[in-house]
């Protein structure tokens, strides 16, 4: 049984179609990177996983059953600078746990003040939202559903507001949690160079409607490790040089059959 499956997955809105028929499976553990020209249709996609948008057609699965409204299992973390403003940092952090059962309070309050110090903002930690950047926003808003444990994390280009430093701390942050506790992540993105460091695999879209361009097996071609070493190989350049040469081939369909 596969664990994510997209069967004939489909999505209009009114005469628009958004989605062609779309199947893919996901293993469990994996880091699929959706990758594609703005507005193509892979934001709409993750959407659908976590529930809030619904298939016009088609059905996508966890373990085999259909997924419904967003729950527990599925954590979000969206383009926008998500911090709820009536809670400070700290008690942003802390919210992705309320409902967990299996960790005592103080072990809640220790991966509070540990997901803090992962994105730099242990000195703001009674801070309210409305005082900080909005890309200290963002960063609440990744340790929250850090935190928060769940078992696949969505997430749509989360790391865009981010200086360039922060931003390689948390993608290989990012890739060190998901390995060691072996989270499904579904993270979109158009940055080529992200999507090869990132993935395991890289699933490629065409323009609206989305369909898949190519799948790009990394793991394969760069092998399991992701490491700033790796990032300045020849290897790396030679697939972000190959996954920048499909991204550009949409915009060449597109212009080609342009009126």
């Amino acid at each position: 049984m596969s664990y994510l499956e997209f069967r004939s997955v489909t999505k209009r809105y009114g005469p628009v179609e958004v989605v062609a028929p779309f199947d893919l499976e996901v293993a469990e553990g994996e880091f699929v990177v959706f990758l594609g020209p703005s507005g193509c249709g892979k934001t709409t996609l993750m959407r659908m996983v976590g529930g809030l948008e619904q298939p016009s057609s088609g059905r996508i699965l966890l373990r085999g059953q259909p997924l419904g409204p967003p729950d527990r299992r599925r954590g979000m973390v969206f383009q926008s600078y998500s911090a709820f403003p009536w809670l400070t940092v700290a008690g942003n952090v802390a919210y992705g746990m309320r409902y967990r059962r299996d960790l005592t309070a103080a072990e809640k309050r220790a991966r509070t003040a540990h997901f803090l110090r992962l994105v730099g903002l242990t000195d703001f930690a009674h801070q309210w939202p409305n005082r900080i950047s909005g890309g200290m926003r963002q960063r609440v808003a990744i340790a929250r559903t850090l935190a928060a444990g769940s078992e696949i994390l969505l997430m749509d280009e989360p790391f865009g507001a981010l200086d360039a430093l922060r931003r390689e701390r948390l993608q290989l942050e990012l890739r060190r949690i998901q390995r060691e506790e072996g989270r499904t992540v579904i993270f979109v993105t158009h940055d080529v160079e992200e999507a090869a460091f990132l993935a395991d695999r890289v699933i490629v879209f065409t323009r609206r409607p989305a369909r898949i361009l190519a799948e790009v097996d990394v793991t394969a071609r760069l092998g399991p490790e992701s490491t700033l070493e790796l990032r300045g190989s020849a290897e790396f350049f030679a697939l972000r040089n190959e996954l920048l040469a499909l991204v550009r081939s949409t915009d060449e369909e597109e212009e080609a059959t342009a009126p």
